[in-house]
């Protein structure tokens, strides 16, 4: 029945019927059905799509009928089950920005995810700027690698359904919100989570190659004890892929390459966490390395690597030699 109301939308608006534009399907699945008419206003296409779905429905068998529902403008589709829009039931005006299966909303992304592409589609569909959009991921991107973000955007929650002594996982894949659970219990069993909680935790920094599950850390640990984030975790394992998803409709196979390189990410900050550490962290300093070719930068007020042009790691902390 979608093949059949797509033969028949294409057939008849056409230009071959009068029509100035060809009316094309680009979306159905399991009982609706999406048309780009290509008329300039929301009224048209409501009009058309009035039309069109009563002259669909008297080809199919009482009591089967198809209705008009809704017009999207803008509309960001990006493949199936996935799209965002401006929902229209009325010509004046919206009456909401809909998104279907875009990170704004899932639990087990951490808050920054739903918070940055809230903001990208916010300005991507109601203010119709992708350029304000691509530079305010950009900024988001810095500030994470830079530790500018707050460690309660960070925080990933995730329900406990299995102890790290259970059957099934020992032959599944370990799991990072089992395997802190596990940590925590034998750090506090009283305050461990239990079956059934939602388990909340940061990635923090660690030897590279670490597996994510071995980096999994209790957020107010982490904060107690000053440790490290993992910016780098969040950026290739949770803010990548939902970022590629709305711009790569809109800047194809170039939206990687804008979102990974660039002057937004050749300065990165691996520092404690807020909450500090205590009495130690007055005998350390801070000690600069460049991007680019790792020499060490000597001024911290340089911005830009003397030896290569480019911009600086900054790494911390590293113990003064003379800490009085």
């Amino acid at each position: 029945m979608i093949d059949q109301s797509k033969n028949l939308v294409e057939r008849k608006y056409c230009v071959a019927n009068g029509y100035p534009f060809d009316a094309k399907v680009i979306y159905g699945d399991t009982d609706s059905v999406m048309v780009r008419f290509g008329v300039g206003t929301v009224a048209e296409s409501m009009e058309l799509g009035r039309e069109a779905a009563e002259m669909i429905s008297a080809t199919f068998p009482h009591p089967i009928k198809l209705e008009f529902e809704k017009v999207y403008f803008p509309y960001l589709l990006i493949n199936k089950k996935r799209y965002a829009g401006l929902y229209f039931t009325r010509p004046e005006t919206h009456d909401k920005m809909d998104c279907k299966g875009i990170e704004t909303v899932r639990r087990d992304n951490c808050r920054l995810v739903a918070r940055l592409i809230d903001t990208c589609l916010h300005k991507l569909l109601l203010d119709r700027n992708p350029d304000d959009a691509l530079s305010y991921a950009k900024q988001t991107i810095s500030d994470l690698l830079c530790n500018r973000v707050d460690i309660s955007q960070l925080v990933i929650s995730k329900e406990l359904t299995r102890t790290s002594a259970s059957k099934e996982y020992a032959t599944g894949p370990k799991l990072a919100h089992v395997e802190l659970a596990e940590r925590m219990r034998k750090r506090d069993p009283g305050s461990a989570p239990n079956l059934g909680d939602r388990v909340p935790y940061v990635i923090i920094a660690a030897k590279k190659g670490t597996p994510a599950y071995m980096k999994s850390e209790d957020p107010l640990h982490v904060l107690d004890n000053g440790v490290p984030i993992d910016t780098s975790y969040y950026l290739e394992n949770q803010l990548l892929k939902p970022l590629l998803r709305i711009f790569e409709p809109i800047l194809g196979e170039r939206a990687k390459n804008e979102l990974l390189h660039g002057q937004h990410t050749m300065s990165k900050s691996v520092v404690p966490s807020s909450g500090g550490s205590g009495m130690l962290f007055k005998f350390t300093k801070k000690k600069y390395k460049c991007i680019g070719c790792r020499a060490v930068i000597d001024r911290d007020d340089q911005a830009v690597c003397a030896h290569c042009s480019k911009g600086r790691i900054v790494h911390l902390p590293e113990r003064n030699d003379s800490p009085r």
